[in-house]
């Protein structure tokens, strides 16, 4: 049985359908007021991938330090499976230690906690660290290679081939515009990540009272409101990279631009493009995963009739500002709902659908338990329904 959920027309005729928004290629720049000097660049809103500005985008191209997205991604996998710990503690290999480039200075051979490894990376873009994790991980560097780019296919990532897990020059390792966009903003998924990308400037703490002292090369977080995340790059093959995230109000965009001429640009074009998106485009919160929606599943017996119901996740309706759009959400029960049924327990359906076409399936779970109903519950409701004293 399908139900209309009338509790969201409220948000029907905000502004514009997503079919609306223009896909913005290097020979439309004057139609947006946009312009970037990186030779690649794109720009795309984190929640629904909508592409909002692209240059050069599927162009393939050396990333640098830009790789370590992915070697974060893993290793935030890691963690949430349980497999790695933030306290757990490594033994630096002195493969890693000799790393090159970019590091924290790591002594071979010495224990350091995950959790410093993955600050030294996300802060310092640390290739010695970088390793350390990648060798933890899979054993090897080349076998975490290896599933970095299984990850990549899994990703839908087709212009990418990575060859380390550090950037550091080295044959048949390139991406693209969107690519990085699309792995950075898998690893913006993972909340642990924003734990230490906003950090400005910290210490790494080695044994026998050594002290490195690391800042961030992302910039932006200090100096564009909104920006809580990125990761910069750099060779002089690459030029000068940058992918990096920032959020005002309901709405996270996603930038990146590869090649860029100096550092000063490769920040300024990121900005310009973060300047547009927030200054034309919107993201409405329709469903609240936070929040109990105003719909029950009717329950077999249980000692509730009917269980109230809550989104698995949110979803938003990106937009062009001063637009309209209709949208109509349908709720669909589960065939049976027995009890007892479990809080978190699927229940049903939601359906987004606009203009008549479905573009969204989320999951309703329970947001309570319902106990299944005794022999004295069944005793107790046939009294009262025969009204027996």
């Amino acid at each position: 049985m399908k139900k209309l959920l009338s509790v969201f027309l409220m948000f029907m005729t905000f502004a514009v359908a997503v079919s609306g928004v223009k896909l913005v290629k290097h020979k439309t720049l004057a139609d947006v007021g946009l312009e970037t000097k990186s030779e690649s660049a794109y720009l795309m809103d984190f929640h629904s991938g909508t592409q909002i500005y692209a240059k050069n985008e599927t162009e393939r191209l050396p990333i640098a330090s830009m790789c370590k997205i992915m070697t974060l991604n893993l290793a935030f996998e890691e963690i949430e499976s349980g497999n790695l710990k933030l306290n757990d503690t490594i033994v630096v290999s002195a493969n890693a230690a000799g790393m090159g480039g970019s590091q924290i200075f790591l002594d071979a051979n010495k224990e350091y906690q995950v959790s410093e490894l993955i600050k030294g990376i996300v802060v310092a873009s640390a290739n010695d660290a970088s390793v350390a994790i990648a060798e933890q991980i899979c054993g090897s560097e080349d076998a975490f290679v290896a599933k970095m780019n299984e990850k990549c296919a899994l990703l839908g990532m087709n212009d990418t081939h990575f060859s380390n897990c550090t950037g550091l020059p080295k044959a048949e390792q390139y991406s693209c515009a969107k690519d990085v966009a699309v792995m950075f903003s898998a690893l913006a998924k993972h909340k642990d990540y924003f734990r230490f990308s906003k950090i400005w400037m910290d210490e790494i703490k080695h044994d026998g009272g050594r002290v490195t002292e690391i800042s961030n090369t992302n910039k932006l977080i200090r100096f564009y409101e909104g920006c809580d995340g990125g990761k910069t790059g750099y060779t002089s093959e690459a030029g000068h990279c940058l992918a990096a995230t920032a959020v005002r109000k309901n709405m996270r965009l996603v930038s990146v631009v590869i090649k860029a001429p100096d550092s000063k640009t490769r920040f300024a074009d990121v900005s310009s493009m973060f300047n547009y998106g927030f200054a034309n485009f919107e993201n409405k919160l329709i469903v609240d995963k936070e929040t109990p929606l105003d719909i029950q599943a009717e329950v077999v017996g249980g000692k509730q009739e009917t269980v109230k119901g809550i989104a698995e996740e949110s979803y938003y309706q990106f937009c062009k500002k001063n637009e309209k759009v209709a949208l109509n959400i349908d709720f669909i029960p589960a065939q049976r709902v027995k009890a007892p049924v479990e809080k978190g327990e699927k229940i049903g359906v939601l359906n987004v659908y606009k203009d008549n076409v479905l573009v969204k399936e989320i999951n309703v779970l329970a947001y309570e338990t319902v106990e299944k109903q005794t022999y004295f519950d069944i005793i107790k409701n046939i009294i009262s329904e025969w009204g027996i004293l």
